[in-house]
C-alpha cells in the first residue's frame, strides 16, 4: 500500500496529511474544489480513476453546521450521498476507505464519554447528515473504518482556536460558553494517527475487526471556556492577546444548531484494536499555536 486518495484538499485535516503520509513512506493524492465534489458524482469517479488509490481518506465534507440547518438536502447530498459514492469505488477496486466523521451525532446527554457502542442520536441537521454518511459508507463497502473526532483545530481554516484568537486581539472581554464538553483535537495529531491506521493496515493487511466505528480525539476533556483560556495562556509567550474570558450558558449563545452539552468521546477501542492514541489536547493546542506563530 502506496497510493492514499486523500479528498478535501486545503480543509486541516487534508493538509495535515499531507505531511503526516510522507513521513510514513505513503504517497498521498490531495483532491478538492473545484475539480472534486462530493455533490458531483462525476467528479467522484473522475478522481478516484485519476488517482489510482490503493487506499483512500475522506476528510471532504459540509461542515458548516448552522447554515445545514436551512440546507439540509445539500448537507445530505454531501455528507451521505458522497460517502456512499465513495465507498462503492473502493468496493469494486477492493481498497480500504477511512471515513471521518464527528461527536455531533450523539446528543451529549450521557453524562460520561462515549464509546462506539453508544446509540446515537444526532439534534442537528448536520449531525443527522454525518450520521447518514457512516451507515451509507459501512453498507456500500466492507472494508471501511469511521473516525469520528471533535473540535478540530489547525493553524490554518476556519476553527476555534484562530476564531479567538483574532476576537481576543480585538476585544478586552469575551464570552464563552462553559456547559459544552468536548474533547479538542489537533487537526495535525488526527493527520498523524490517520497515517498510524494506514501504517497498520499496510503491515498486516485487513482484518474484520478494522471495520466500523472508532472514536479519535485529543485525549482529555475541556468545556469551549476552558478550551479559550487554555487557547490565550498558549498564545501569550508569543506575544498573543490576553482578554478575559467570561463563562456563559450556552442559552445566553443562541444559534441555528443545537450542540451536544457533552460531547466526549471514549477512544480506547482505537487504541485496542489500532495501538493508535492521540496526545493531549493540551499537547495538541501547543503544536497548533506554536505552528500559527512559527514558532515550529
Amino acid at each position: 500500500m502506496r497510493r492514499i486518495l486523500v479528498t478535501g484538499r486545503g480543509g486541516q485535516v487534508a493538509t495535515g496529511l499531507a505531511t503526516a503520509l510522507p513521513a510514513r513512506g505513503f504517497e498521498p493524492v490531495l483532491v478538492g474544489q473545484p475539480e472534486f465534489e462530493l455533490a458531483q458524482p462525476e467528479s467522484i469517479a473522475a478522481a478516484f480513476a485519476a488517482a489510482r488509490p490503493e487506499a483512500v481518506v475522506n476528510c471532504a465534507a459540509w461542515t458548516a453546521v448552522d447554515a445545514a440547518e436551512e440546507a439540509e438536502a445539500e448537507a445530505f447530498c454531501a455528507n451521505a450521498l458522497g460517502p456512499a459514492r465513495l465507498a462503492a469505488l473502493c468496493a469494486r477496486a477492493g481498497v480500504p476507505l477511512i471515513h471521518l466523521s464527528t461527536d455531533y451525532v450523539f446528543d451529549g446527554r450521557k453524562g460520561a464519554p462515549y464509546t462506539e457502542e453508544d446509540a446515537p442520536n444526532p439534534l442537528s441537521a448536520y449531525g443527522r447528515t454525518k450520521l447518514a454518511g457512516e451507515w451509507a459508507a459501512l453498507s456500500r463497502a466492507e472494508r471501511v473504518t469511521v473516525l469520528r473526532t471533535a473540535w478540530v483545530h489547525a493553524p490554518l481554516g476556519r476553527n476555534f482556536v484562530r476564531t479567538m484568537l483574532a476576537a481576543g486581539a480585538g476585544r478586552a472581554e469575551l464570552r464563552v460558553v462553559a456547559d459544552q464538553r468536548g474533547c479538542p483535537t489537533a487537526a495535525p495529531d488526527l493527520a498523524e494517527a490517520i497515517a498510524a491506521v494506514l501504517a497498520r493496515l499496510r503491515e498486516t493487511g485487513w482484518r474484520p475487526e478494522y471495520r466500523g466505528v472508532f472514536h479519535a480525539a485529543g485525549a482529555g476533556e475541556t468545556t469551549w471556556h476552558g478550551f479559550a483560556e487554555a487557547i490565550f495562556e498558549a498564545a501569550a509567550p508569543f506575544g498573543g492577546p490576553r482578554p478575559r474570558v467570561v463563562p456563559i450558558a450556552t442559552v445566553e449563545y443562541p444559534t441555528r444548531a443545537t450542540r451536544p452539552a457533552d460531547g466526549r468521546l471514549d477512544c480506547a477501542k482505537l487504541a485496542r484494536v489500532f495501538g493508535v492514541r492521540l496526545p493531549h489536547w493540551r499537547e495538541g493546542l501547543a503544536r497548533v499555536v506554536r505552528a500559527l506563530y512559527g514558532a515550529d
